[in-house]
């Protein structure tokens, strides 16, 4: 049986797909980007994931409808479980998920508020003003 390596500040292991995972795109999308694995648990060994093809669906529609970004789910097999990676890019722009704002540091999602969250908005604006394309005149 495989197992794989640790969780960290990019990746995230889940056994099975909840609705509430959706808290851990929104936070990888406000730090480093990352990939969330499901039917992995938490020691890494891999456990499967069931109705992997539905969800393959499922959840890029659900990222795009309750955040308004995209996100790749792959489907991949070790030890003859199947397993989703969901791929979160960095975004530019402050990525909310109903209204909260969640961060990715260390191996743990946070939920930001107050000063944390005026912290990092902060932070993800200046981002995008050091990635911004200049603008040209035609």
């Amino acid at each position: 049986m495989k197992k794989m390596n640790t969780e960290n500040q990019n990746v995230e292991f889940k056994e099975t797909w909840r609705d509430e995972y959706l808290k851990w795109i929104c936070g990888f999308a406000n730090a480093q980007g990352g990939k969330l694995c499901i039917g992995i648990d938490d020691d890494g060994k891999v456990v499967g994931v069931k109705n992997a093809k539905k969800l393959m669906e499922d959840i890029p529609n659900k990222v795009r409808d309750t955040m308004g970004i995209i996100v790749d789910v792959e489907l991949s097999e070790i030890d003859g479980k199947n397993i989703l990676d969901i791929t979160v890019p960095v975004h530019e722009y402050p990525v909310n998920y109903k209204g909260e704002y969640h961060y990715r540091s260390g191996s743990t999602k946070q939920l930001l508020q107050g000063t944390a969250l005026s912290l990092v908005l902060s932070t993800i604006r200046f981002r995008k003003m050091l990635y911004a394309k200049p603008f040209s005149m035609p």
